[in-house]
């Protein structure tokens, strides 16, 4: 169930994600995100006190739900409070400050893991988060309440895409070739099902139209984050448990080369913020291309090591998305109709989101189907170690195809054959 951990934080959070405009309009910006903190901060308790997995587990589902509404509304708070000419710069500073927190998280775990216990680090959480609440509490509301242009919540669609990935991370508890076919193959329908379903919900569709198809400039790009999330999210889910099991990687070390790829990220979005719109295909092609090699990379580097190589690989897989994540965006909403910018932008998150939740049940199904639950030697791991990631790379491929129609769409092709 180690997947789980991933899987179901990372569907809470896209669930809380569409909820979080709704609740907005309705009540504002101060209640919403109070309470948000105060739900993650309970998560992060439940997580601590836990006597077994399922309630871990639990808490991860309220953690997801309380951070991804806190990351949502937080995007939602730039556009309302601060005048249009500061919006970059807001971003600017939230993008910052993601880089920090994703590399002290895995650190701060690691440390807690290594000279306490991990209970102490989901309490220390806790903690952060309950002092969030109260201090968001006892400030003036900047967002009034628009209940009249709240829109309804879309409680069918994102139940079958909560569905869809339940039963996906379900079929690899007990990996059974028929069984999990099964579980996996329904899981898969509900899938499609929420695509159909939105696809026909009109101005109420939480994605845009036509959103994975590769002959389409916004369905290339979302298809790139969505191969590109499955295949690497392996890193996250499995990568410290390999590494200690193959070369007794400490906790800390393992949250310093999980770190690395947010470090990665940070610096390389940072030193090419500034690229000309002219070179926003040459570093899309780029950045992607180096996520690809770095998923080669842990193919070789995790099971056999040395340790140093796989963080030199979590940095490259982190710049490669540093890289191209800005100019996804900026092309692709440059490409597309004009209203469907706004979709888009709010779509790259989710189906960002979407594919770490996908992809840990993925991996998870792979690791357990190659004896990860009853790996016993080194090479046993190390073998665990090169199934998950040959399963990566088929994806990294994808990735890579969507990329190619995604880099050399025109305007008036795009158009036309939207």
């Amino acid at each position: 169930m180690v997947s789980w951990l991933v899987s179901l934080y990372e569907i809470a959070s896209v669930v809380a994600g569409a909820a979080s405009a709704l609740l907005t309009m309705r009540f504002g910006l101060r209640l919403p995100m109070s309470l948000a903190a105060a739900l993650f901060g309970f998560g992060c308790l439940l997580s601590a006190v836990s006597p077994t997995m399922p309630l871990i587990l639990a808490g991860r589902c309220l953690q997801g739900l309380g951070g991804g509404g806190l990351a949502s509304m937080s995007f939602v708070a730039i556009g309302v409070i601060f005048p249009r000419r500061y919006t970059a710069r807001a971003l600017a500073a939230v993008s910052t400050f993601w880089g920090v927190s994703a590399f002290l998280g895995p650190l701060m775990g690691g440390i807690f893991v290594e000279y306490a216990t991990w209970r102490w680090g989901f309490a220390f959480f806790a903690l952060q988060a309950f002092g969030l609440a109260i201090w968001i509490a006892i400030r003036p509301d900047q967002a009034a309440a628009k209940t009249a242009g709240a829109g309804s919540f879309p409680v069918r669609r994102l139940g079958l895409l909560c569905l869809a990935v339940l039963l996906v991370s379900a079929g690899g508890i007990e990996v059974e070739p028929l069984k999990t076919s099964i579980v996996v193959l329904t899981g898969l329908f509900c899938l499609l099902a929420f695509l159909r379903l939105d696809g026909r919900a009109g101005a109420d569709r939480l994605l845009p139209i036509h959103p994975f198809s590769i002959r389409r400039t916004t369905g290339a790009a979302l298809l790139m984050i969505l191969s590109l999330s499955i295949a690497t999210v392996a890193l996250t889910a499995f990568g410290p448990l390999l590494m200690t099991a193959i070369h007794g990687t400490s906790a800390l070390t393992a949250g310093y080369i999980v770190a690395c790829s947010s470090i990665g990220w940070t610096i390389a979005a940072v030193l090419v913020s500034g690229s000309p719109e002219r070179l926003d295909r040459l570093m899309i092609a780029i950045g992607t291309v180096m996520i690809v090699i770095s998923i080669g990379g842990f193919l070789y580097s995790v099971p056999y090591g040395p340790v140093w190589l796989v963080a030199v690989f979590a940095a490259m897989d982190g710049a490669g998305f540093g890289m191209a994540w800005t100019f996804i965006l900026r092309r692709t909403t440059a490409l597309a109709d004009p209203e469907e910018v706004q979709r888009i932008s709010g779509a790259m998150p989710t189906v960002q989101r979407l594919g770490y939740a996908l992809g840990a049940a993925y991996v998870g199904i792979i690791a357990n189907a190659s004896g990860f639950v009853s790996i016993g030697t080194t090479g046993a791991a190390a073998d665990v170690a090169e199934d998950i990631y040959i399963a990566c790379l088929p994806f990294g491929f994808l990735a890579i195809l969507a990329m190619s129609t995604l880099v050399r769409k025109r305007a008036g092709l795009s158009n036309a054959l939207a």
